[in-house]
């Protein structure tokens, strides 16, 4: 009897190969427009692509979206809801922040979130907002993004040696690594 059941699979083991499998369907999915520099459309091209997507019927919200007053990139913002931002003061400015917990509470399919290598205000539940995509992802909900090539922490000492600016916004190159898609702008 003992031999018989030698050559059968762990049921144990198989539960929990089940299991690990179901928390990774739980993960949200990255899809990541990386350009080589700032105003290549990397917003726009996200955009359009969210526009298809909620065509096909997925629900989309725009977590944070810079459009840097492109009649363009604005236009396309219209017929997606809008999370509003959370306000911070920082040295007297307003400035304008994802809402984590606003965006966790609507639960899209999908948020859109601009500018991944963005360091937030004082006091925010998150130094960085790649950190805040992190979040969104582990949550379930998938999130498309937008950063430039030189935002990489691997690259900062090249950019910096090629342009003479020392990049201060950086994200780990594991954030790269992380995401499903990557599309090049």
């Amino acid at each position: 009897m003992m031999a018989e059941l030698q050559g059968r699979p762990n049921p144990d083991e198989m539960l929990q190969r089940v299991q690990a499998e179901e928390v990774g369907h739980t993960q949200g999915r990255l899809r990541l427009f990386l350009g080589y520099a700032a105003g290549v459309g990397k917003t726009y091209a996200m955009l359009e692509a969210a526009r298809q997507r909620q065509r096909e019927g997925v629900d989309v919200v725009a977590a944070h979206v810079e459009t840097h007053g492109r009649a363009e990139t604005e236009s396309l913002l219209q017929g997606l809801e809008t999370i509003p931002p959370r306000r911070a003061e920082y040295r007297g400015l307003q400035l304008a922040e994802i809402d984590v917990d606003a965006v966790l509470a609507r639960r899209p399919q999908l948020a859109l979130v601009d500018e991944l290598a963005h360091s937030n205000a004082p006091g925010s539940r998150h130094t960085k907002r790649y950190q805040d995509v992190e979040e969104l992802l582990a949550a379930g909900i998938d999130v498309y993004t937008t950063l430039n090539i030189q935002h990489l922490e691997s690259l900062r000492d090249v950019v910096a040696q090629i342009t003479g600016i020392t990049m201060r916004e950086t994200v780990p190159d594991s954030v790269l690594d992380r995401a499903n898609e990557l599309e090049l702008i």
